[in-house]
């Protein structure tokens, strides 16, 4: 019996999957249904290459009451960019959870994880960053320093941002790009503890192995989101600044405790365990609580869940049919 595929293109996504409130909504129902305990997640699969310098990771959540489940792969090969190709590519596969039948496949480059990941950054900044932000400091120029920005600018409007990274010049650069798309304030920052001083939301989206961000720095009313840490051998938060935290979260505890800042501040002694960490589901759910007051400083460590893929994957076929978008084919 002949069965229909959609085949669907980066370009396609990008045209019918912009980084907007339906796709951060999306995300956060994916974060409350991952607290239900009913989602079946496995570990991720996640492979560096450093002889090669890259890195592979596959993911992939199965979300009762959806139509489908995605498998998403995502590579970052870091040498790329002297050949003239990107660093990062990839694709997602959606699956019927009824039958288990392939029902479209998006040749997106890492477009929907691109998108996905700065989601969850907003879903986090909904969630623990003071209602009040006048600045939001971005730590990082790459491409999810961008999306992060745009996301948290959705969910916690401010009139002014600032940007920080090694490359002077890139920043500068993305400062004036987000000072045009945004129509906020944007400049760069040549001091991180600055930008810190100044901001009541910190994004952190560097693939930094050493700190970029000292826990002498906290100030009262902070909240720091930490998305870059996705690999054993990344860190970019002092671990000191974990165990200070009023509220600390992840986007999984176990894999947090493998792959994120958890594991560094589990590794020094700075946390004796994860008794007190709050997983982000739970905040979404109502079942716990996230920031309880103006003065508290709060963490949200994310290292990216299967569940947001097979989230963004399902709102993507839904855009792409409606859109009637993409190739069909018949397997």
């Amino acid at each position: 019996m002949a069965h229909e595929i959609k085949l669907v293109t980066e370009a396609e996504l990008r045209r019918v999957v912009p980084l907007d409130l339906d796709a951060i909504d999306c995300v956060e129902q994916a974060f409350e249904k991952l607290a239900s305990g009913q989602v079946v997640m496995p570990p991720v699969l996640s492979m560096a290459l450093p002889d090669i310098n890259a890195e592979v990771d596959a993911k992939t959540a199965y979300v009762p009451g959806l139509d489908g489940f995605a498998f998403k792969v995502s590579t970052g090969f870091f040498n790329n960019p002297a050949l003239g190709l990107p660093s990062l590519n990839g694709l997602m596969v959606l699956l019927s959870a009824k039958t288990g039948l392939v029902d479209a496949v998006f040749l997106d480059n890492g477009y929907l994880t691109d998108v996905r990941t700065a989601a969850a950054g907003a879903v986090a900044a909904r969630h623990l960053a003071p209602v009040n932000v006048s600045t939001i400091g971005v730590l990082g120029t790459g491409l999810q320093a961008r999306l992060q920005l745009i996301a948290a600018s959705k969910v916690r409007p401010a009139q002014n941002a600032l940007i920080w990274g090694r490359d002077s010049e890139k920043a500068e650069r993305l400062a004036k790009e987000m000072n045009t798309f945004l129509g906020i304030d944007v400049k760069a920052s040549s001091d991180p503890s600055d930008l810190v001083a100044q901001s009541q939301l910190v994004i952190t989206t560097t693939p930094a192995r050493e700190p970029v961000l000292s826990a002498d720095w906290l100030h009262k009313g902070l909240h720091i989101t930490a998305m870059g840490s996705d690999q054993e051998d990344k860190n970019e938060l002092d671990p000191a600044i974990l165990s200070r935290a009023d509220t600390l979260v992840c986007d999984r505890i176990s894999q947090c405790e493998k792959l994120g800042e958890l594991r560094r501040a589990l590794e020094t002694g700075h946390l004796p365990g994860t008794k007190g960490v709050l997983e982000l589901g739970t905040i979404v759910a109502g079942s716990a609580n996230g920031r309880r007051n103006d003065d508290d400083i709060t963490v949200c460590d994310l290292t990216g869940t299967g569940v947001q893929d097979t989230a963004i994957a399902t709102l993507a076929l839904g855009k792409v049919n409606r859109a009637h978008a993409g190739t069909t084919v018949t397997a």
